[in-house]
């Protein structure tokens, strides 16, 4: 068969799979014989224009669909009802990538096409969605925005200071990827926090601050001592899904010595699994809601990642330069015992550029988690009193001993 059938067929299949969704929406402009149609016509103007070397005809094409689509919107409106333009909007798009697939786009066709089906399909949990939006967090959504769209781009790319390792791109670059992981993390917590067991609130603290879930809920305890087991395993579960965090942002940082510094990593979060599911199981069943969490697109707190991040990447580079390893490795303790993004970014960062090992950059990032657990046990015992720190004692004592025999024996 020659290959233009084989595009004008998959065309076909595409606009058959977005008017089986419109003529189930039971929209009146367009549905399971009108889209086929618009695909194939994309298709078709598009091989004209390629065989009489004339792309006006495919765009052509798009404008006369586009008059009747008006037209046919004007006619509806005129007759009192108060139609949408998704289905307008969908043929326009069909019409497209009717054209992408038959000029040999054929994959990007095909996704485009299917995402569209998607897209309609999943209009009432959108709308649903949207709905339950409040101003805070629509707030959240449009400072992340701004972060990432408005800040990140105006940037130099570029590096400052006597080791070259301050560019403003990178570091902001890593806000970006840590605020959106933990945006992530609070729009889960902001769909299902009510509802939240001890499992789910210790992934979703987890994924927004395992160190904040950790105050919040020894806050809990402290004034319910009944509640320490189920607030011990919580805080186990956030702290082992930071290691979570930790194996994607090395993945992002340094993804060619991913193969390298991932494996290590990787034993100690299995470790924590382990223990968290041996935890679990006498507390399986218990619920309990995710305490208030605090807005992670904070430009102020975005501001603070930033310049801890930079101070960091700095002291690694000059510790390193000034006592190797060692000095290193004494960052990452100091660094941990509050936030262990900063020092994964900064040392996957180094690994990456070729200015630090890959054996040292895990192992200071092992040693920094493991500072964290400490900070994070004498918070705990602080806020959360004597019964929760005997029950979170023996969580992280395994999970110190199980990093420190990593560090110990693997090669």
């Amino acid at each position: 068969m020659e290959p233009i059938f084989l595009r004008l067929a998959v065309a076909l299949g595409l606009g058959l799979l977005v008017g089986v969704q419109r003529e189930r929406a039971e929209d009146p402009l367009a549905g399971v014989r009108t889209f086929p149609l618009i695909t194939l016509v994309g298709g078709l103007a598009a091989e004209l224009s390629l065989q009489l070397d004339a792309p006006w005809i495919f765009a052509v094409g798009l404008a006369g669909l586009t008059a009747l689509l008006v037209t046919g919107y004007a006619v509806t409106v005129g007759s009192g009802d108060k139609p949408g333009l998704t289905t307008e909007v969908a043929a326009l798009y069909m019409y497209i990538v009717g054209g992408l697939v038959v000029i040999g786009a054929v994959p990007l066709g095909v996704v485009m096409g299917g995402l569209c089906a998607v897209l309609l399909h999943l209009k009432e949990p959108m709308e649903g969605f949207a709905n339950r939006l409040t101003r805070g967090d629509l707030k959240s959504i449009m400072q992340f925005a701004a972060i990432a769209l408005v800040v990140l781009p105006v940037l130099p790319n570029r590096t400052y200071g006597p080791y070259g390792v301050l560019n403003p791109f990178e570091i902001w670059l890593m806000v970006v990827l840590i605020v959106g992981i933990s945006l992530a993390g609070y729009v889960l917590y902001k769909l299902l926090g009510a509802r939240a067991g001890t499992l789910l609130g210790g992934v979703l603290g987890g994924l927004i601050s395992s160190t904040a879930t950790t105050a919040s809920y020894a806050r809990r305890a402290k004034d319910n001592p009944t509640l320490a087991p189920q607030v011990a395993l919580v805080v186990m579960i956030a702290s082992t899904v930071a290691y979570g965090r930790i194996l994607i942002e090395v993945a992002v940082a340094a993804p060619r010595v991913l193969p390298v510094m991932a494996p290590p990593l990787l034993v100690v979060a299995l470790a924590n699994v382990a223990i968290c599911g041996v935890a679990v199981l006498p507390l399986w069943g218990h619920a309990g809601d995710l305490p208030a969490q605090d807005n992670p697109t904070e430009l102020r707190m975005a501001l603070i990642f930033a310049s801890l991040y930079g101070v960091i990447i700095f002291a690694v580079a000059a510790a390193g330069d000034a006592y190797g390893d060692a000095g290193l490795y004494g960052v990452a303790l100091l660094s941990g015992l509050t936030d262990v993004d900063a020092i994964t970014l900064s040392t996957a960062n180094l690994v990456e550029a070729g200015r630090l090992g890959a054996g040292p950059g895990w192992r200071a990032i092992v040693l920094a988690s493991l500072s964290n657990l400490v900070f994070k046990g004498v918070l705990a015992g602080v806020l959360g009193g004597r019964a929760l720190l005997l029950r979170l004692m023996p969580l992280f004592a395994a999970s110190i001993a199980a990093g420190v025999a990593v560090l110990q024996l693997w090669p």
